[in-house]
């Protein structure tokens, strides 16, 4: 029996296969987002069903980015660059900058055609946000891109989001090499926001959980404190330093699970 087709909203161009999950998709629906569809969200369930602890560390993931961006604004920063962002829904970086600072910018870049596409019908109308297909392993395709150099002006500080999307690049690619690559043309005062898999110690069982992303994601690498705090060497870490996601600047009143193996920090470059 055929599985009926879904319904197309306004947000999903005709060009996308709705009825076919897409991990971009998928993520959005793990965030508790509201832009996909039954068929991602049978992927989503079964994958978050061998990994129970997967749906909650996203989530804090999230929600460190919207806290980092709202902490960066109110330091002054109004240029965000976020690599790897998946579909700009709500409640995403453009929506917390807009809010702060009607005046800032923000540019998404994925390398997800579906995850574009939907950004770009989300984003349709709304000049001081962009999103383009970029490949993380191309930075300077990226930080000379028209959106990027219409919206981005680099003797200014800018933001740089690394969100979730270090752990997908192995030791062997050089994971601080690629961070300088993006890092060498910002200003003084600019910002390195970044967040990946891994605790303070990297536990036994990640090479289990790695395993089940497999089939709906790339490999997970996962690292530790330190090997995070390696990748922002030339930045000036703000307190708390490299922590635990929900540990990082939580909400005042929040109650923060200090086990999800998800590490975040955020850091400034100096003048020097």
């Amino acid at each position: 029996m055929e599985r009926p087709t879904t319904e197309r909203p306004a947000w999903a161009p005709p060009e996308v296969d709705i009825d076919t999950p897409s991990i971009a998709r998928v993520y959005d629906y793990w965030i508790g987002g509201t832009h996909n569809f039954p068929a991602d969200r049978e992927l989503g369930d079964r994958v978050a069903a061998g990994n129970p602890e997967l749906v909650a560390t996203l989530r804090a993931n999230r929600a460190f980015l919207r806290r980092s961006v709202r902490e960066l604004s109110a330091l002054g920063i109004r240029q965000f660059l976020d690599i790897g962002s998946g579909i700009p829904a709500e409640g995403n970086v453009h929506d917390v900058a807009l809010a702060a600072h009607p005046d800032s910018t923000v540019v998404y870049t994925d390398i997800d055609p579906v995850a574009v596409a939907h950004g770009r019908a989300l984003l349709a109308g709304e000049p001081r946000a962009a999103v383009f297909q970029g490949d993380l392993y191309k930075p300077r395709e990226i930080l000379e891109a028209d959106d990027t150099r219409r919206l981005i002006d680099f003797d200014r500080p800018v933001a740089l989001i690394l969100a979730a999307v270090l752990h997908f690049v192995p030791d062997g690619d050089d994971p601080l090499d690629l961070v300088r690559q993006y890092t060498a043309p910002l200003a003084p005062g600019s910002a390195l926001v970044l967040s990946h898999a891994g605790a303070e110690e990297v536990p036994q069982a990640a090479p289990e959980a790695a395993e089940q992303y497999r089939g709906a994601v790339s490999q997970v690498i996962w690292r530790s404190t330190g090997e995070l705090t390696a990748l922002f060497d030339g930045f000036d870490l703000l307190s708390p330093g490299v922590v635990r996601a929900p540990l990082w600047r939580p909400d005042p009143g929040g109650r923060p699970d200090p086990d999800l193996a998800m590490l975040a920090g955020v850091a400034l470059k100096p003048a020097r």
